[in-house]
């Protein structure tokens, strides 16, 4: 199976232009480039129109991995803030208050579940299922 890869590798870059060829190269000594690729923060095709324009030498090639050093850290510290806000929220809340929110949502619920029963119509056979009915008394025991 390699080897069919292979083959297939030989000929798909003996129909590349060279330029394209130097830019694989280039591209395999720079594994940074790869990785802003597949972060999504450029494509391919801006990156070799850069590197076609600019060149191998230009200062942009060595920013690369510098850029996402400190953007990673960002984001981490970013991460941390927003635990710290929510968790700043979750103390600032009022049992009571949310208590109440849930009662007004309990009953908003209740509305829309019996004004969609009432459009379903009186049919029980149609949509709904019936409980298993147990005894009447689950606890009834006899007396010795």
């Amino acid at each position: 199976m390699a080897l069919i890869w292979a083959e297939v590798r030989k000929m798909t870059e003996k129909k590349l232009h060279p330029s394209v060829l130097q830019f694989k190269e280039f591209v395999k000594d720079n594994p940074k480039i790869i990785q802003e690729v597949r972060k999504g923060k450029s494509t391919w095709q801006e990156l070799y129109e850069d590197w076609y324009l600019l060149g191998e030498d230009d200062s942009r090639w060595e920013t690369i991995g510098t850029v996402n050093d400190s953007e990673s850290d960002s984001s981490s510290e970013s991460k941390v803030d927003w635990m710290s806000s929510i968790v700043g929220m979750v103390k600032k809340m009022d049992p009571n208050q949310v208590q109440g929110h849930i009662n007004n949502l309990s009953q908003a619920l209740g509305a829309i579940q019996s004004v969609i029963t009432q459009f379903q119509g009186n049919n029980p056979a149609v949509g709904s299922v019936k409980p298993p009915e147990g005894p009447k008394n689950p606890f009834m025991f006899r007396k010795d």
